[in-house]
């Protein structure tokens, strides 16, 4: 069977003009998650949450919304507005590892309150027909909190779970746990979705033969760091095309027109790209000196001449 790819959502990395992008120079990807939307308590959609999910701006792709919350009418709102952008399914994150984010009962930090997650699951499933699926990682605290939930989930009928094999309290360091993952496995009996670590097409098929039953795999910060990566897995193949350095600078220079028209000022222009040049970093022989080459470069102009240098020098 090929197996399914889909892009993991990144905050402040993967909006529209990143996934059109990846799409138009890589492809790969079967499914794009959008980066969730957070209401902060206010039943409105802020506009920069709408420019993301126009249908205008996803399409060339497959583009499923998130919610994130703990708040079973916030995610009624946020359905319904959806919806009205015709779309079906809406995923709702227990997954983001953020202090910020967990320390307000939301993301990994709603994980082992059980009985929210039933109550807000009741009241959507009896109120809205919109398809819920769920993004998630093992727990907050220990990696076997999420075996509470899922037999919660088994009474719901959740159209997928995905599961980033860490912990929240993790955030992004240290290994996956893959035995606890396994757990899941066995007892979930809803389709599971693998998510983590996957940067590699060598690691990939090292994931594919520890769990032969998976078939959906989450790539998310292999994704910025090596766009490439899901064509590669797809084309069962570890060789780069002959023009990576085109293709990645005409997907580069794609994505900072885009951000160049609709960011103020060169101060958030740069942010931005310094942002994305600590992944694609790592795609060259010399990770460190890119990205140090890239944070000296403190005008547009010798950002421009710094990007044409290490491109130039592949």
């Amino acid at each position: 069977m090929n197996p399914i790819l889909l892009s993991s959502p990144l905050q402040g990395f993967t909006d529209f003009r990143f996934r059109n992008a990846q799409n138009k120079f890589f492809g790969g990807i079967d499914t794009f998650y959008s980066p969730y939307i957070r209401l902060n308590g206010k039943l409105i959609v802020k506009s920069s949450y709408e420019r993301d999910l126009l249908p205008e701006n996803n399409s060339s792709l497959e583009c499923i919304p998130q919610i994130i919350t703990n708040d079973a009418d916030e995610f009624l709102f946020v359905a319904k507005y959806v919806q009205e952008l015709g779309y079906k399914e809406l995923n709702w994150n227990l997954g983001c590892p953020y202090p910020m984010v967990t320390k307000c009962g939301m993301g990994s930090g709603l994980i082992s309150n059980t009985e929210k997650i039933k109550s807000i699951l009741d009241k959507v499933h009896s109120q809205s027909n919109i398809i819920v699926s769920m993004k998630m990682r093992l727990g907050y605290d220990i990696n076997t909190e999420i075996l509470d939930v899922l037999p919660i989930l088994d009474t719901f009928p959740i159209k997928n779970i995905a599961i980033h094999a860490r912990i929240g309290k993790q955030l992004y360091k240290g290994g996956v746990h893959l035995e606890a993952f396994q757990k899941c496995i066995d007892i979930a009996k809803h389709k599971l979705y693998y998510n983590g670590d996957i940067t590699t097409v060598k690691k990939f098929k090292e994931m594919q033969k520890l769990f032969p039953t998976i078939n959906h795999w989450m790539i998310g910060r292999g994704l910025i760091s090596d766009p490439f990566l899901p064509s590669m897995i797809k084309n069962n193949t570890t060789e780069y095309p002959k023009n990576k350095m085109e293709l990645f600078s005409n997907f580069h220079d794609t994505l900072y027109e885009g951000y160049s028209q609709s960011l103020s000022g060169a101060t958030h222009i740069l942010l931005k790209m310094h942002h994305l040049w600590e992944y694609f970093s790592t795609t060259f022989e010399n990770p460190h000196k890119v990205q140090k080459n890239i944070k000296k470069s403190k005008s547009i102009k010798n950002y421009e001449q710094t990007v044409k240098a290490i491109f130039n020098a592949g």
